[in-house]
């Protein structure tokens, strides 16, 4: 399973970016897909994780400002960023849980995405 992440950049604080992660390869079925983030000095921590159930989770520190959705027939994730502070400064992870042909189940990572804010 390879994910293919887009969509950061640099982005002045109060402004908006939209991330997506594309999964590929020999999926049977996807369990759930999420984002982490990295800031530099700091530990990798969650900041949302959407299933194939419907269960949405968003961190305190991005509720009300960032908002994950799924396009399931497309096994892409998106992750809709508003109202950016300098703090979320970070490398943005897409990590998926899925299932491949042949039954393993299994986590994946995405190689990661800078979003920097600042004016």
């Amino acid at each position: 399973v390879q994910l293919q992440a887009s969509g950061g950049g640099l982005v002045q604080p109060g402004g908006s970016l939209r991330l997506s992660c594309a999964a590929s390869g020999t999926i049977f079925s996807i369990n759930a897909m999420g984002w982490y983030r990295q800031a530099l000095g700091k530990q990798r921590e969650l900041v949302a994780v959407i299933t194939s159930a419907g269960f949405i989770f968003h961190a305190d520190s991005v509720k009300g400002r960032f908002t994950i959705s799924r396009d399931a027939a497309k096994n892409t994730v998106y992750l809709q960023m508003h109202s950016l502070k300098p703090e979320d400064t970070a490398v943005y992870y897409c990590s998926a849980n899925a299932v491949v042909a042949g039954g393993s189940e299994d986590d994946y990572w995405g190689q990661g995405t800078q979003v920097t804010v600042s004016s």
